[in-house]
């Protein structure tokens, strides 16, 4: 689907049918912490052990001193296991090679998309809150800005070998995912209703690692187009900002959601667009549109906008 100023001027395939969109859960994760940090239920300046984030193997001394926000980062330092399946199942990236050693980086010091960070940011919000993840993206997000086919009865947590943290899947259709994106791209306002506050949007898709600091290097694309840095649990492209920050070229300020299989919600403040695309993994786990096929999908549709030249 692809919306321009609020309006759908595109939508290709069944976009009411909700199916697993893997890593993209992180950041729906985020947009739920939003209006929580606001009001200090969650101060995530708190350390993982004054939350109570102990693991089945205890904290080093120094991964103690990890914060919630590192963990939001995946910046903590704490390189455990949190892997839904065996390694050898998992593409080559992703077997825990990539890993530095316990003890190695200082918490907030070294970026490496670690899901033992982003699971136990997912236990850390409803340690805090007390409510359960599914139930409030429906009732804090869900049901304020429309959702039509988002059931948390339908959803359910898989517990990770060797860790107290399970996965949080969340399975969405295609236009919810758009919802998402137009709420992200208003900061976090929807028909006049601030859904959760504006400036945790901004921050959030504030670069925190850059696109040369990304581990595993693997998830750099090297040579390709792709230019994603790190934010909050949201990708944001990195590009040098121009004089008065304006808009160059169409990726400025751009920031995306993204998961394994081409899931991808993707917020364009330069031409007031949001792209959303979707693979069933649950109908075949091996489907797959690469991240350069997807960068080329929104070039192609950047360049046939319009603007303020349309008729």
């Amino acid at each position: 689907m692809v919306i321009v100023q609020g309006r759908v001027i595109f939508s290709y395939g069944d976009v009411s049918h909700p199916s697993n969109v893997a890593s993209v859960r992180k950041s729906v994760l985020g947009m739920l912490y939003g209006k929580y940090v606001l009001d200090n239920t969650i101060d995530i300046d708190k350390t993982v052990k004054q939350i109570g984030l102990d693991d089945n193997v205890p904290f080093l001394p120094m991964e103690e001193k990890a914060t919630l926000v590192q963990l939001l980062a995946s910046r903590s330092g704490i390189y455990m296991p949190a892997q839904k399946t065996p390694p050898e199942t998992l593409p080559a990236w992703d077997q825990g090679r990539y890993m530095p050693p316990r003890g190695s980086e200082y918490p907030g010091s070294h970026y490496v998309y670690n899901n033992w960070d982003f699971n136990a940011a997912g236990t850390a919000f409803e340690k805090l809150t007390h409510k359960e993840i599914y139930q409030s993206l429906q009732t804090d997000i869900a049901a304020p800005i429309g959702m039509q086919d988002y059931d948390a009865s339908k959803q359910k947590k898989i517990p990770v070998p060797g860790s107290v943290h399970p996965l949080y899947p969340i399975s969405l259709s295609t236009r919810d995912m758009a919802r998402l994106g137009l709420l992200m791209l208003d900061w976090g306002v929807w028909n006049g209703k601030i859904i959760f506050p504006g400036d945790w949007a901004r921050y959030m898709t504030t670069l925190i690692t850059p696109f040369k600091d990304i581990n595993p290097t693997g998830l750099r694309n090297g040579g390709e187009p792709e230019r994603w840095g790190y934010g909050l649990l949201w990708w944001v492209w990195d590009e040098p900002t121009f004089p008065g920050y304006s808009y160059i070229g169409f990726m400025q300020g751009a920031y995306s959601a993204m998961g394994t299989g081409g899931q991808y919600i993707t917020v364009l403040p330069s031409k007031d667009m949001v792209v959303v695309h979707q693979v069933d993994i649950d109908k075949n786990p091996r489907a797959a549109v690469s991240p350069s096929s997807y960068i080329a999908m929104l070039s192609m549709i950047a360049n046939a906008n319009c603007d303020n030249n349309c008729k």
